[in-house]
C-alpha cells in the first residue's frame, strides 16, 4: 500500500473515531461519511503532494 494510502487511511480513522465520540455520526451513515471523509482526505493529501514538488 502507497504511504499516502496509508496515512488517508489513518487520518480518516481518526475523524470518523472523533464524529463518534462526539455524537455526529450514526453506524446507519457510517459507510457514506466513511467514504465522503476518506476522498477528501485523499485529494488534500494528493494536493499536498503535487504542490510540494
Amino acid at each position: 500500500m502507497k504511504k499516502e494510502n496509508e496515512l488517508a487511511i489513518k487520518v480518516t480513522k481518526e475523524i470518523v473515531v472523533k464524529f463518534i465520540e462526539a455524537g455526529r455520526l450514526s453506524v446507519n451513515s457510517f459507510k457514506e461519511v466513511w467514504n465522503d471523509i476518506h476522498q477528501t482526505v485523499s485529494h488534500s493529501i494528493k494536493e499536498e503532494k503535487i504542490t510540494d514538488d
